[in-house]
């Protein structure tokens, strides 16, 4: 009789500790806000001020997560409106960027898919040729988000989709299943995910972003095809080496190294899918329709978002589509806040004049010297990226924070902001070190299965890897392409 009463007080005693928990965080938040404020120098204008302090409040908040991503979003865009830095126009219209809408298209476009057995059906048909060996599983679970990249693009959607079959297949290779395989298949589950952004424009909320910023701020237009074929040497060059990377990391016995009875349990599963029926091939059709008009975006000139939305349209229509609309419209409203109280803040983080004075105090006579020469300028800009991005763990927040900065200052030097911005990018896409770098670290990490530890020296060495693969495209590729 005495246990229960224990059980039932314990539980109110453990909410009430997190509670307090949490309760703290958001004070040292604000009192973080409030000293950002004070210190900062005084000939900065007030509203400046004010928006630096709000921009570290953000990195704060949305670091510890003391409150869900969306309700901070909203505090942010409250203290925004509150304390006036900007005009009312001007906080509300990260909400009506076109991006807006091609993150929730997205999000739908991923409940659609998820309400057909396809995305399971292409993870089982890698694994059931490849998963039989440690080397074919994880290079099947370094693969499959890539596939998934071009037709779901969340990557916190691709891994939650690809984490469940590693997991599975995990369990069912049993004890041999355990230790350093367990680590190298999660760890590829995360780092394939986070991998599969780097080329797909649609791929990745920081690509997103950067591109909007680019156009909002310079006029410069990126389209899909564009981005893709800026890109695409890096990431077909890290999926190898993400790969060989994990392998040596992690070394197994050769009873760890195969286990052929995984291979036949997924082929047992895809045969209990049975063939390819009609929903799924109404599914297929219509993401092929959307990616080709994605790669078309310079013929026909619609934005990324429209293509989306019409995939929705016809994902919902009876007798077309492949779901139902009660289905499609449940998406994560955290994320549309994010997204849009994101660009919020990097339109009045510029139209406050906060990215101008922040650009003017990093605009040294050295700084502006290394990025007139391309070359040095993409090492500097790679590094100081980098390690920016440790402190600045949110990708959303670090892009809308230095991609206005970086404008500044390649404009200063009289570089080429595409190549500045680009670098940008691609470094705080890959966010490999921390488990707060990116969201499918963080997915992965939840499953209890993996700790911060085992993603550090791995996260280090890629991380340096993605460094190096990026200059060398840049001397490459880019040069060709006359971004240097």
């Amino acid at each position: 009789m005495n246990s229960p009463k224990v059980k039932i007080s314990a539980k109110p005693s453990q909410s009430y500790t997190i509670e307090i928990h949490k309760m703290l965080i958001l004070i040292l938040g604000l009192i973080i806000m409030s000293a950002v404020y004070v210190i900062l120098p005084q000939e900065y204008t007030e509203s400046a001020r004010i928006m630096l302090a709000f921009l570290a409040l953000s990195v704060f908040y949305w670091t510890f997560e003391p409150v869900p991503i969306g309700l901070t979003a909203l505090i942010l865009l409250v203290f925004m409106l509150v304390f006036g830095v900007v005009s009312t126009e001007v906080v509300y219209s990260g909400f009506s960027s076109p991006a807006i809408f091609l993150i929730i298209g997205g999000m739908m476009l991923a409940r659609g898919v998820n309400d057909t057995p396809l995305a399971e059906r292409i993870a089982y048909i890698f694994l059931a040729k490849w998963g039989g060996t440690a080397k074919g599983l994880l290079a099947s679970i370094l693969v499959i988000p890539q596939i998934q990249s071009f037709f779901i693009p969340a990557a916190a959607v691709r891994t939650a989709l690809l984490l469940p079959v590693a997991l599975m297949s995990l369990d069912t290779i049993g004890e041999r299943g355990k230790g350093n395989l367990t680590k190298m298949i999660l760890l590829g589950v995360a780092f394939g995910s986070t991998i599969s952004g780097t080329a797909i424009m649609t791929a990745a909320i920081g690509n997103i972003l950067t591109v909007e910023l680019l156009n909002e701020f310079l006029g410069i237009k990126i389209t899909y095809l564009q981005w893709f074929y800026y890109t695409f040497p890096i990431w077909i060059a890290l999926i190898p080496i993400a790969w060989y990377l994990l392998i040596k990391s992690f070394p197994l016995t050769e009873e760890e190294k195969n286990f052929p009875h995984v291979k036949e349990e997924i082929e047992n599963k895809l045969s209990d899918l049975g063939k390819i029926n009609s929903q799924e091939k109404r599914c297929l059709g219509i993401l092929l329709l959307i990616v080709a008009l994605w790669f078309t975006e310079p013929w026909h000139g619609l934005h990324p978002s429209v293509p989306a939305l019409i995939g929705v349209i016809l994902m919902a229509l009876p007798g077309i589509g492949c779901t139902k609309w009660d289905h499609i419209i449940k998406i994560d409203f955290n994320t549309v806040l994010l997204m849009g109280v994101t660009l919020s803040l990097g339109y009045a983080f510029n139209k406050s004049g906060a990215a101008a004075l922040v650009g003017k105090s990093l605009s040294t006579e050295w700084m502006i010297d290394l990025l007139r020469s391309p070359v040095l300028a993409v090492i500097t800009i790679l590094v100081l990226t980098q390690i920016l991005h440790l402190a600045v763990a949110n990708v959303s927040t670090a892009v809308v924070t230095l991609i206005p900065i970086f404008i500044g200052l390649a404009s200063q030097a009289g570089a080429d902001a595409v190549l500045i911005c680009l670098t940008a990018s691609l470094a705080c896409l890959h966010g490999y070190i921390l488990v707060v770098e990116a969201t499918p670290n963080i997915i992965v990490h939840s499953s209890g299965k993996i700790q911060q530890k085992e993603f550090f020296i791995p996260g280090l060495k890629l991380t340096i890897w993605m460094s190096i693969i990026t200059l060398i495209t840049a001397v490459t590729w880019w040069n060709w392409l006359g971004l240097l």
